[in-house]
């Protein structure tokens, strides 16, 4: 869903004035991109420049450090993000069939959202729930010992 102007406008003053208090902070360029993509969604361009302009930090610095970390998003995220656990012990139990069914079932690959804005699905290297692997996570909520046949009983709840 698509923020109306007086949201962005409200999200910006409670960026900018989390980034007076933190702007002296040793650090701080992190807590700053993780604060402004918890208001946002995720980190466009335009807040880039917002940051850069408030830390005196490069905009190259700080896409730099978006690209680095899988934590940060470059593009907006579906109302329900999806995360298929495709570490070690979810992999040997069968996570590639879950989330190929999951890429079939909304038409996408890792990494994007529906048209619709939906869903999105992003790749997860391990969510610590082992022993109830295969694992996936749509928001908090966690599905375990998954097969492909769950999939789509479980994506129709949201």
């Amino acid at each position: 869903m698509a923020l109306t102007q007086e949201q962005i406008t409200a999200k910006t003053a409670e960026l900018e004035s989390y980034i007076a208090e933190q702007k002296d902070v040793k650090g701080a360029l992190i807590p700053v991109m993780q604060k402004a993509q918890e208001l946002f969604g995720y980190l466009s361009f335009e807040t880039m420049e917002l940051i850069s302009e408030r830390l005196d930090v490069p905009v190259s610095e700080i896409y730099g450090v978006a690209t680095f970390y899988a934590l940060f998003s470059l593009t907006p995220k579906g109302d329900n993000v999806i995360s298929v656990c495709t570490g070690t012990a979810c992999y040997v139990k069968g996570a590639a069939a879950v989330l190929d069914e999951v890429k079939k079932q909304l038409g996408i690959e890792s990494g994007e959202t529906t048209p619709d804005g939906k869903f999105s699905i992003q790749d997860t290297r391990c969510l610590g729930c082992c022993g109830l692997a295969p694992v996936m996570v749509i928001n908090n909520d966690v599905y375990g010992r998954l097969e492909p046949a769950d999939v789509a009983d479980i994506l129709a709840k949201y």
